[in-house]
C-alpha cells in the first residue's frame, strides 16, 4: 500500500519540485501544503492552500490521513514581507506543524529540512562538524537562530512520540543554476568583496542532491540527524576566481556595514549572518549520511560549484555605473 505525503512549502521552488518529485511514484499520493498557491504546475500532486501557522493545518493532516510529513517550508526567506514574517513562519509555523503531528495517531514518519546554519561560524570552529557537535558560538539572530529553534521543537517532538522515525536533514549552503539565495546573490555581484585576511574554507549541496537526499529519507524513514554536503571544500579565493569575477577585500568590521552600503546603488549585499560564513567557512562531515542514511551525493563541492558557475555569465561586468557604485561603497567601506 502506498504512503499519504504531506509537503509543506510547495510555493517555494525547492519544496515544489520534491513534491513532484515524491509524485512520480505512482504509489505515493503527495499532498502540497503553502499559504499562497504554487507558480509553477505541480502535476498530480494535490494543492491545499493553507497556512502551518494555523492549527487548521491539524485538520488537513487528520482528514487526508497522512502518515508522512516532510517540512519543506525553514528558509531565510520567504514569500513576502521582512524578517519579522520569515522568523514567525519558520518558528511560530513549525511549532504548530509539530502540535498537529503529536495529534495524528497516523503519522509514521517526519522529515525536516533544516541547514548547517545551525552549527554557525567562528573562529573556534573544528574543521569538520559532526551531526553530534554543537555551535561554539551559537548564532544569536538571523536564519541561523531560527534553525537552532526549530530543531529544539523538532527534538521535543521526538521525544513525545517515539513511535515516528524523525529524520533531519542538515544542508550544507544550496547551490546550483537554478538557486537563487543570499549567497549565490553574493557570488553574482559585479565586484565581489572579500575579507581581509581570512580566506574561507566553503562546503555546498548541490540542488539536485539535496532533492535526491530528501526524497530518500522521505522513502526510508530512518530516525536521525544528517550533515547533507558535497565531498571536499573550494577556498573562497578559488570560487571567486572560477566565476572570473574581479574582487575587493575589506577588513572584516567593514563587511558588516557593506550590505547596508550596497542598499546605495540598489544592490543586495550580504548580511552579518553571510559574512560570518564568507570570513570563518564551516565544514560538515558527512559520514553518518553515508553509513546510516545510505545516502551518498553525486556532486562533490567543486562540481556543485561549477554547475552553478556554469549558468553565470564569466567575468560578465555590469554597466560602468552600477560597477562603479559597487568599488564606490566598498571604498567607504574600507575607510569607514
Amino acid at each position: 500500500m502506498g504512503r499519504t505525503v504531506l509537503v509543506t512549502g510547495v510555493s517555494l521552488d525547492l519544496g515544489g519540485r520534491l513534491a513532484r518529485l515524491l509524485a512520480s511514484d505512482p504509489a505515493q499520493r503527495v499532498i502540497g501544503v503553502d499559504v499562497v498557491p504554487p507558480r509553477r504546475d505541480l502535476g498530480v500532486v494535490e494543492f491545499v492552500r493553507a497556512d502551518i501557522r494555523n492549527p487548521v493545518i491539524a485538520k488537513v493532516i487528520a482528514a487526508q490521513g497522512v502518515d508522512t510529513v516532510v517540512h519543506m517550508s525553514v528558509s531565510p526567506f520567504g514569500h513576502a514581507g521582512g524578517r519579522t514574517s520569515v522568523k514567525e513562519h519558520n518558528v511560530i509555523g513549525t511549532m504548530q506543524l509539530l502540535a498537529a503531528c503529536q495529534k495524528a495517531p497516523s503519522l509514521e514518519r517526519l522529515v525536516v529540512r533544516s541547514a548547517s546554519e545551525v552549527y554557525g561560524s567562528s573562529s573556534r570552529d573544528p574543521a569538520m562538524f559532526t551531526e553530534d557537535q554543537a555551535a561554539k558560538r551559537l548564532p544569536g539572530s538571523g536564519f541561523g537562530k531560527d534553525v537552532l529553534e526549530v530543531e529544539g521543537y523538532v527534538r521535543g517532538f521526538a521525544r513525545r512520540r517515539p513511535d515516528v522515525a524523525v529524520t533531519m536533514m542538515r544542508a550544507a549552503p544550496l547551490i546550483g543554476p537554478r538557486v537563487r539565495s543570499p549567497l549565490t546573490d553574493y557570488f553574482r555581484l559585479p565586484v565581489v568583496p572579500t575579507p581581509l585576511g581570512f580566506d574561507a574554507r566553503l562546503q555546498f549541496v548541490h540542488e539536485d542532491d539535496l532533492l535526491a537526499a530528501l526524497r530518500h529519507a522521505t522513502l526510508g524513514g530512518v530516525h536521525g540527524t544528517f550533515n547533507v554536503a558535497g565531498d571536499g571544500v573550494l577556498m573562497l579565493s578559488q570560487a571567486v576566481r572560477r566565476l572570473g569575477r574581479p574582487s575587493v577585500q575589506l577588513p572584516a568590521f567593514a563587511l558588516d556595514n557593506l550590505g547596508t552600503l550596497l542598499k546605495r546603488v540598489g544592490v543586495r549585499g550580504p548580511d552579518r549572518e553571510l559574512v560570518s560564513y564568507l570570513t570563518f567557512g564551516r565544514g560538515l562531515d558527512t559520514q553518518r549520511l553515508r553509513d546510516v542514511l545510505g545516502f551518498t551525493p553525486e556532486h562533490d563541492t567543486a562540481s556543485a560549484f561549477a554547475d552553478f558557475a556554469g549558468a553565470v555569465t564569466p567575468g560578465m561586468v555590469p554597466p560602468t555605473q552600477l560597477a562603479a557604485g559597487v568599488l564606490t561603497a566598498a571604498t567607504e567601506a574600507r575607510h569607514g
